[in-house]
């Protein structure tokens, strides 16, 4: 789907926040974040100044359908 908009989705992710169930934690670039599913949103490709990571989608997949159960 991110392919065919121009707009894609995204989620803020954080060293800090609160651990919550929508709050997974993960590693990206070797070090501990937060991905904040509670603050999805749609933006624009243009907006984006590069990508940060990639998420294992080994590790996505589960919390993704928890997501959306």
């Amino acid at each position: 789907m991110n392919a065919a908009l121009s707009q894609v989705i995204v989620v803020h992710v954080t060293s800090m926040g609160q651990a919550l169930g929508c709050r997974p934690e993960i590693v990206l670039d070797g070090k501990s974040a937060r991905i904040l599913l509670d603050q999805v949103r749609c933006v624009d490709k243009k907006r984006l100044a590069g990508k940060l990571g990639k998420i294992d989608l080994a590790l996505w997949h589960p919390i993704l359908l928890e997501m959306l159960a």
